[in-house]
């Protein structure tokens, strides 16, 4: 790291650091009011999220309050020993917000589901078999009728005209047609 500021100003911020691990109040502040803008920049750096970063950088704070006495002049800077501080707790909050808490298995019955259940498919499969063979029992012709009518949509005027019947014999049609399958279904 870059050490900030003349070495003057580097010896003061690390004796004010050592007086924050004897419990000095006012070196903390001095030591908040000198560097909180520089590790918020590195809160924000790791979490673009303002709230979270300055979740992250209170988290720090609170790091440098009860840590101060772990700090060694002879190993570093006290800025270089705040920014690691710093950026490890906003790695950690990035890592913990990445985390999904599942919810208990007991929950998994509430969950709605618009697909049929196993059960209601089961019986679909079998209601379409049994239509399925029914409407292979009706003559071939008024099979056909029955599912452009009901399922290709096709009005009965136009099924009229398409097959070459009057109107009202291909209604009669379909409407026998209609009897013999709900016999077959019933």
């Amino acid at each position: 790291m870059i050490a900030a500021g003349p070495p003057e100003t580097r010896a003061s911020l690390n004796a004010a650091l050592q007086q924050v691990a004897q419990g000095d109040r006012l070196a903390f502040e001095e030591v908040y009011r000198r560097t909180s803008a520089k590790l918020f920049g590195v809160c924000l750096r790791i979490l673009p999220d303002r709230t979270q970063a300055e979740e992250a950088l209170q988290e720090a704070y609170l790091s440098v309050w009860q840590r101060a006495a772990q700090f060694d002049a002879a190993r570093g800077t006290a800025m270089t020993w705040l920014i690691s501080l710093t950026r490890n707790r906003a790695i950690d909050r990035l890592r913990a917000g990445g985390r999904h808490v599942a919810a208990p298995i007991e929950a998994a019955s509430d969950v709605h589901d618009d697909k049929p259940d196993g059960l209601a498919m089961a019986e679909m499969a079998e209601d379409e078999r049994r239509l399925a063979g029914c409407m292979g029992g009706l003559e071939a012709r008024d099979a056909v009728f029955l599912r452009t009518a009901f399922f290709d949509g096709a009005s009965y005027p136009e099924l009229a005209e398409r097959s070459g019947l009057p109107l009202a014999t291909l209604k009669s049609r379909i409407r026998r047609a209609l009897l013999k399958l709900r016999d077959c279904l019933a």
